[in-house]
C-alpha cells in the first residue's frame, strides 16, 4: 500500500523544528509526499502554490494559530482534511477544533502508531468522499451506495439494509464469499452512521498470529511480556467512539472468542499485563466467509458470541448471482485503474467476462481487468489479454448455470448449446477426425454425423 501513498500530499505545520522533523520522517517512511511550514501564515502561503490532501497543524503558534488556519482551510480548500496537534492539558481546544471541521487531533506526547492510523483513516475518508461523488456522477445514486456498485435486485436490498442499520448502535455480521466486498459494506455502515467522523479500524483476525492477537486488540502495558518495551494502545482503544471491523471473525481462536464476548457484554477490557479496566464505546462490525451457524454446531465457534455478533446479518451475493452488475463494475474498475481514461471492451471479451463463474468474485474481476490494462494493446480490452481461465471456459451460454433465471430457461436451446460445445471440443482435440471424436465421446460414427448435421456442422469432414 505504501507505493500508492505517494499520491497523497501532506503539509506539517508546527513552530517546533523537532516536531516538524519527527512527523516528516515518519510520514515519508509511510510513502507520503510531505511539505512543512513554521506557522499558519507560512502554511497559507504554501497553499497558494500547492494543493494538499491533509494538513497536520499545531494549535498554538505565533502569527496565525491552528484555529485561524483551520478557518482558512475550510473556506479555501474544504476538501483538505485537517488533524490538530495539542498538548495533553489542552485537549478541550482540540475538541473545539473538531467541532469547527477538523477531522481528528493528536495529543503530545504521541505514539507513532496512533498517528499512522489517524492519518490513514483521514486520507481514506477523503478518498471515499471523492470516489462516492464520482460514482454518483457516473452511475447515479440509484446504482451505488458508499463504494458499492450494483443495480441488481439483491444489491438494492443490501443498500436498503445498510441504510436502515447504519444509524443504530447494533452489531452487524456481514457474510459472503471471499472477494464480494465485505469491507466495503462495513465502511458503508460506518460512514453513513453518526460515528462517521470517528475512527474506522479494520483488522483481519486470520492474518495475525494467535499469540499477538490479544495485544493487537486490547494493547499491553510496558514489561507485560518479552519485547513489550512500551505501553501500547489496542485497536479497541483506538476505535473508541468509532467502528471496529473484525474481518474473518470465524478464524478467531477459542480463548479470544471468550475475551471478545466479555468486551461486547461489558464494553470494557484490560490491556495485557494491566489491572485497570478501560471503558470504550465501540460499534462492532464483523465479517466471515464461513457458515458460522455450522461452525457453532461443530463446536468451533461460541454460540453466545455468534448471537451477540449476528444482531443484524447482511448477506452479500456472489458475483455470479448478480451478473447484470458486471458491465457496471467493469466500467467502474477500468476508469479507476486507468485514472479515468476511456477504455472499450470488445464484444468477445465482454461475453467471456459475463460467462465466467468468478469464484474470486469482485476482487478477481478487478485483478483480471488490471491484467488486461498491463498486457493489452491500445484502448480496448480484448479476449487475448484475458486470464487463461476466462479464455478456456466453455463458449458463451454453455457454462453450467447455478440457478434458473427469474425469466425462465429454454431447456432445449440450453442443452443444445452444451452439446454443440462438447462436439466442437472433441473435434478440436482429434484434429477434426470425426471417427476419433466419436470414440472420444463414446458414441457411434453415425451418431456423431447426425449430431453435427443437426448443428449445421459439416458431417462429412475427415473420417
Amino acid at each position: 500500500m505504501k507505493k500508492m501513498n505517494n499520491r497523497y500530499h501532506v503539509l506539517v505545520v508546527d513552530d517546533e523544528e523537532s516536531m516538524r522533523e519527527v512527523l516528516t520522517i515518519m510520514l515519508k517512511r509511510e510513502g507520503y509526499r510531505v511539505d512543512t511550514a513554521t506557522d499558519g501564515g507560512q502554511a497559507v502561503m504554501r497553499m497558494k502554490d500547492e494543493s494538499y490532501d491533509l494538513i497536520i497543524s499545531d494549535i498554538k503558534m505565533p502569527r496565525l494559530d491552528g484555529f485561524q488556519l483551520l478557518a482558512h482551510v475550510k473556506e479555501k480548500s474544504p476538501e483538505t482534511m485537517m488533524i490538530m496537534i495539542t498538548a495533553f492539558s489542552t485537549t478541550e481546544e482540540a475538541v473545539d477544533a473538531m467541532k469547527q471541521g477538523a477531522y481528528d487531533y493528536i495529543t503530545k506526547p504521541f505514539k507513532n502508531e496512533e498517528i499512522r492510523l489517524i492519518v490513514k483513516n483521514s486520507l481514506e475518508r477523503k478518498a471515499l468522499k471523492q470516489e462516492n461523488l464520482q460514482l454518483k456522477k457516473e452511475l447515479g445514486q440509484r446504482y451505488s451506495f458508499g463504494n458499492l456498485i450494483g443495480k441488481s435486485k439483491c444489491m438494492q436490498e443490501v443498500y436498503d439494509l445498510i441504510e436502515k442499520v447504519a444509524g443504530s448502535r447494533v452489531n452487524v455480521l456481514i457474510t459472503g464469499e471471499s472477494g464480494t466486498g465485505k469491507e466495503l459494506v462495513a465502511k458503508a455502515v460506518h460512514y453513513n452512521s453518526q460515528r462517521r467522523d470517528n475512527p474506522f479500524v479494520p483488522i483481519n483476525c486470520g492474518a495475525i498470529p494467535e499469540n499477538l492477537l490479544e495485544s493487537e486488540l486490547f494493547g499491553h502495558e510496558k514489561g507485560s511480556f518479552t519485547g513489550a518495551v512500551h505501553q501500547k494502545s489496542g485497536l479497541f482503544e483506538i476505535a473508541n467512539d468509532g467502528t471496529l471491523f473484525l474481518d474473518e471473525i470465524g478464524e478467531l481462536p477459542p480463548m479470544m472468542q471468550v475475551k471478545l464476548l466479555r468486551v461486547l457484554q461489558e464494553q470494557e477490557f484490560r490491556r495485557v499485563g494491566g489491572t485497570k479496566n478501560i471503558h470504550v464505546d465501540v460499534r462492532l462490525v464483523a465479517a466471515t466467509n464461513k457458515d458460522l451457524d455450522a461452525e457453532v454446531g461443530q463446536g468451533n465457534f461460541r454460540e453466545d458470541l455468534f448471537y451477540r455478533l449476528n444482531v443484524i446479518p447482511v448477506a452479500l451475493p456472489s458475483l455470479r448471482e448478480r451478473r447484470e452488475d458486471i458491465p457496471l463494475l467493469v466500467e467502474h474498475f477500468l476508469k479507476k485503474l486507468t485514472g479515468g481514461e476511456a477504455m472499450k471492451v470488445s464484444e468477445g471479451a465482454m461475453r467471456r467476462i459475463l460467462d465466467y463463474h468468478w469464484p474470486g468474485n469482485i476482487r478477481e474481476l478487478e485483478n483480471a481487468l488490471e491484467r488486461c490494462i498491463v498486457l493489452g494493446h491500445g484502448d480496448e480490452v480484448t479476449e487475448d489479454c484475458l486470464p487463461a481461465q476466462l479464455k478456456h471456459q466453455p463458449a458463451a451460454g454453455t457454462g453450467f448455470i447455478n440457478e434458473i433465471p427469474e425469466t425462465g430457461l429454454d431447456l432445449d436451446s440450453y442443452l443444445g448449446d452444451i452439446e454443440q460445445d462438447i462436439l466442437l471440443k472433441a473435434l478440436d482435440r482429434t484434429g477434426g477426425v470425426r471417427k476419433k471424436a466419436a470414440e472420444l465421446l463414446g458414441i457411434s460414427f453415425r451418431s456423431i454425423r447426425y449430431r453435427l448435421a443437426k448443428f449445421g456442422i459439416d458431417p462429412d469432414g475427415e473420417e
